[in-house]
């Protein structure tokens, strides 16, 4: 019997009342096994914590980042509403290339849409290596980002900071990059390099990588 229009309304809100807005590309980990032995989550660059709804419900030690004080309020709020018990300390502000807890503290580090805003790529170096250092042997880096796979042709250079013809600007990198960086982290990528080309206005690459 076909569903009924309410019954398919009943299914997106339950979807959002279990995952929130989760990142679907994050959402595809979780299906795939990546967290079943990750328990100790990072948010890097939470924002308001879209993607921390899941973890709290479901007891993960939640660890969450931003450099916007609003922003953490707001992911203090959903941590006490969601998982009271969770250590206030792990709820940080500031600034992703320095952060303050202690080496190998978490098995997972999820950081959505938040590299292409480095203003450099000294910054956007110090990120990348503050998050892998607080990377626990075995744990596993989940980072979306801008880049310059397939727009090549449409922007002034392939790395840096660039216009893209969406309008927005943002500091992109290319293939080469990402694997070479895989490389000198020592890491392995988890997945081959994904990117999503957003009607050549942007493309967004999904860079997974496991730690040794």
């Amino acid at each position: 019997m076909p569903a009924r229009p309410s019954d398919v309304s009943a299914v997106s809100t339950e979807l959002r009342c279990e995952f929130g807005e989760i990142d679907i590309y994050l959402f595809d980990q979780l299906l795939r096994g990546r967290f079943d032995r990750r328990r100790r989550v990072l948010d890097a660059g939470c924002g308001a914590g879209r993607n921390l709804p899941y973890f709290l419900r479901r007891g993960f030690d939640v660890w969450a980042v931003d450099a916007d004080a609003s922003a953490i309020r707001s992911v203090r709020r959903v941590v006490v509403s969601l998982n009271p018990a969770s250590p206030p300390d792990q709820i940080h502000c500031g600034p992703l290339d320095a952060l303050p807890w202690k080496d190998s503290s978490v098995d997972a580090v999820i950081c959505s849409a938040v590299l292409h805003f480095a203003r450099d790529e000294r910054e956007f170096t110090a990120m990348v290596e503050e998050m892998w250092r607080l990377l626990a042997p075995g744990g596993l880096l989940f980072a979306r980002l801008a880049t310059s796979i397939g727009l090549e042709r449409r922007i002034s250079s392939t790395t840096g900071r660039v216009c893209l013809p969406d309008g927005s600007e943002r500091f992109v990198v290319d293939e080469q990059t990402l694997l070479a960086l895989t490389s000198r982290l020592g890491g392995t990528l988890a997945d081959p390099l994904k990117t999503t080309n957003v009607q050549n206005l942007r493309c967004m690459t999904t860079w997974v990588v496991e730690k040794k």
